[in-house]
């Protein structure tokens, strides 16, 4: 569903809901667990998108999901997943990942990877972003995807690296379960700049460094923009930058 009225709406990193304990620092930018704010339950089809550090040897233990897609981008360390259906392995920088949750599915995520790999046990934080969005149909089969995209794909250009759009089934890395949602990525060197689809609903996310928005100024690392009826802006780094962004085609409770 379009919206009628365009807006450019910045939410600030140090504006964010937090959660802290020993091993976890976590940054949301929407309602999540324990910190609940009505007018701040969602974005389109965005439900939660999640800053994530955790400490080595630590992690999530296994926790249930339903009825959603769940896409988890590492820019800096390594995340070992596990799951219900047997899916294991270990995400990095540049491998693009997805749950689906469907009927159910239990899972963890933690910042063990020597458990998997035999090398030696390290002591460096893992920093991740997870996004999670509804899918278009409920109950379906659980399911997991991954795929490494060339490291080259994300510098200087936006790239789609998960979509259920039908327009991008051939250029993107992993599917998600809505078509009217997509999920795209950059890595910019100072100088370098990409121009933001067109969509009723966008979410930009700068998840490292420091970039202008035309028309809006600065944004700085774990800054966020809503965008409604809006797009063709381009995006500048002002200094080594990733930048992830949603394109959506409807709203929560309107696909």
């Amino acid at each position: 569903m379009t919206s009628t009225r365009s807006t450019v709406d910045i939410r600030r990193a140090g504006d964010r809901a937090s959660t802290r304990i020993d091993w976890l620092d976590s940054k949301h930018s929407f309602s999540f667990g324990d910190h609940y704010d009505p007018g701040n339950t969602h974005h389109g089809l965005l439900l939660v998108n999640n800053d994530d550090r955790v400490a080595p040897a630590a992690g999530f233990d296994t926790h249930p999901h339903r009825d959603m897609e769940i896409v988890t981008w590492v820019l800096r360390g390594s995340l070992v997943h596990q799951d219900s259906t047997g899916h294991s392995g270990v995400i990095y920088p540049g491998l693009a990942q997805r749950m689906s949750a469907g009927r159910g599915i239990q899972h963890s995520e933690k910042n063990d990877s020597w458990t998997l790999t035999g090398e030696q046990s390290h002591s460096e934080p893992v920093h991740f972003v997870q996004m999670w969005v509804v899918p278009d149909e409920s109950g379906i089969t659980p399911g997991y995807q991954q795929l490494e995209i060339d490291d080259e794909l994300l510098r200087g250009d936006l790239v789609t690296i998960a979509s259920g759009m039908p327009q991008h089934s051939d250029a993107a890395a992993i599917s998600i379960r809505n078509r009217y949602a997509a999920l795209h990525g950059a890595r910019l060197e100072p100088g370098q700049s990409v121009e933001l689809p067109d969509a009723p609903y966008l979410h930009l996310f700068v998840p490292r460094g420091a970039v202008v928005l035309e028309g809006a100024g600065a944004l700085l690392e774990g800054d966020a923009v809503r965008f409604t009826a809006s797009g063709g802006q381009r995006v500048t780094a002002t200094e080594p930058a990733e930048i992830l962004v949603w394109e959506m085609h409807a709203r929560l409770g309107a696909a």
